[in-house]
């Protein structure tokens, strides 16, 4: 039998022993209650906090046979200028990406002349050049990217127009594995999550655009299911925070934004517009307050940052300037809807 060890008995009442100083036991046989705060106890390994989360913007391109490496920053909860960050180990367009607390993945893309499977990954809190991750199972564009905090979903894309979502672990580097299937084949559709369901919204299927919202649940594999309808039949882009998924249309000269409460079904309802229309394969990202969108297919909407108040509805307001003018971007962010 082990043996309590205390400093000194202060006394004896009808609730036993009184003691002082710290007890110690010399056995295993005995639970010993955790010490530390409960902030120390509890960690919080969800999103960076709004005020300094990051947000990034991969790649891209302008008008043909321009195309860029570059990765630039913003620190979402401010306004201003892009920020370098560094280059992707491959310049190329038409990306998508997904992000953990830490990483940020862009995959897939196209060159101007080939396309590729590759996907690249970045320390998100840092600066500095993208690494080789792994490859996805197929080459891809305008693919839909999001994630929660330890798994990263790829879903649709083009070359031509595909159904299939796969899956990395983001923290580990190594090729995708098979997730299952969209409902309809598609490339360019919104994409955002919450900690437990990732959507895809919208996108096109030449000669259609879609309308269509599926969802999975992240930490699972299987068929995405049906969730409801966008108001705008488009190709989009997504962001979200916990509560609220974002569509932004980017095709024609829609300016629209539609929005979806995640852990809801059904359609999707009118949040406001964009500063300017045009922004054909533009990128976007969120913290847990603000989300933010940038570039656009013409000359005018290029280098133009917006940005949003999620739990609100209403028109996006300018932020600032990309470091170089471009479209066929993906962003991500260490402070998204599927972190927390």
């Amino acid at each position: 039998m082990g043996i309590l060890r205390t400093n000194t008995i202060s006394g004896i009442g009808s609730d036993g022993p009184v003691f002082q100083g710290v007890a110690k036991f010399d056995t295993q046989g005995y639970f010993v209650p955790p010490s530390g705060t409960t902030e120390q106890q509890f960690p919080n390994f969800g999103a960076v906090d709004a005020s300094s989360a990051r947000g990034i913007f991969f790649g891209g391109g302008y008008s043909a046979p321009t195309l860029y490496d570059v990765i630039d920053y913003v620190t979402i909860s401010t306004t201003g200028n892009a920020q370098d960050f560094g280059n992707l180990t491959l310049e190329r367009n038409t990306t998508g990406a997904c992000s953990s607390l830490t990483r940020g993945v862009c995959a897939g893309g196209f060159d101007g002349s080939s396309f590729y499977n590759l996907m690249d990954y970045v320390t998100i809190s840092s600066t500095g050049n993208a690494k080789d991750f792994g490859d996805l199972s197929g080459i891809r564009i305008h693919i839909g990217g999001c994630s929660n905090s330890i798994r990263g979903i790829f879903g649709g894309g083009w070359a031509p127009q595909k159904n299939v979502i796969e899956y990395i672990t983001i923290s580990n580097t190594g090729n995708a594995f098979d997730f299952g299937d969209l409902t309809l084949a598609r490339f360019q559709p919104a994409s955002f999550s919450s900690t437990t369901r990732g959507i895809f919204a919208g996108g096109t299927a030449p000669p259609s655009n879609l309308n269509n919202i599926d969802y999975i649940t992240i930490t699972s594999t299987g068929n995405a299911v049906d969730f409801g309808d966008l108001n705008n039949t488009a190709s989009a882009t997504g962001l979200s925070n916990s509560t609220r998924g974002l569509a932004v249309i980017t095709n024609g000269s829609s300016d629209a934004i539609d929005f979806v409460t995640i852990a809801s079904l059904g359609n999707a309802t009118d949040f406001g517009n964009q500063t300017v229309s045009n922004r054909e394969f533009s990128g976007s990202f969120a913290s847990s307050i603000r989300g933010v969108i940038g570039g656009g297919s013409a000359a005018s909407t290029g280098n133009v940052i917006d940005y949003v108040t999620i739990a609100t509805t209403g028109n996006a307001q300018d932020f600032g300037d990309l470091i170089q003018q471009r479209h066929r971007l993906s962003g991500c962010s260490n402070g998204h809807g599927g972190l927390g």
